[in-house]
């Protein structure tokens, strides 16, 4: 018989592992190359390539953490945790997921996706720079989390 919370749990960090690691890899490799492209259009070119496999399976990963991650909590009756401060990466996955939920499905198709294009007209290092200080956030608001929801998940409360 399949144990599901367990098969969750495995499922949620698998896709946490891609979404992140991706995350990491557009930060620190990707960016940081297409800001030493030569020319404008070539930049724009390959990021938005790179960035449209990227996003699609970012997306996809943030559906399969959502299912998996509330269904731990429901499974465990979990909620109460939201209310105890030694929980407080829980509170932080839950912000993570949300800001990037935001940035995948609302924010990149709606807005940024235009901004972006405007941006680099006017002024393409500049706009790079600002994308990668934002990657680099977001990437370390994540890592932190990640640090803080593995210690929590094996008992280690770091404020107790």
């Amino acid at each position: 018989m399949v144990d599901l919370y367990n098969l969750a749990r495995v499922l949620h960090i698998i896709a946490i592992v891609i979404w992140i690691g991706g995350v990491a890899m557009v930060t620190s490799v990707i960016l940081p190359a297409v800001r030493r492209l030569p020319s404008t259009d070539s930049k724009v070119d390959l990021f938005e390539k790179i960035e449209g496999k990227f996003a699609l399976q970012a997306r996809l990963m943030t559906i399969i953490t959502a299912i998996t991650g509330f269904y731990m909590l429901y499974y465990i009756d979990g909620w109460e945790r939201y209310f105890d401060y030694r929980f407080w990466w829980l509170h932080a996955m839950t912000l993570v997921w949300f800001l990037f939920s935001m940035v995948l499905f609302v924010l990149e198709p709606f807005v940024l996706k235009r901004l972006f294009k405007e941006k680099m007209e006017e002024n393409p290092e500049k706009t790079l720079l600002v994308m990668q200080r934002a990657h680099w956030i977001l990437l370390t608001i994540s890592l932190v989390t990640i640090f803080g929801a593995v210690a929590g998940s094996h008992g280690w409360f770091i404020f107790n």
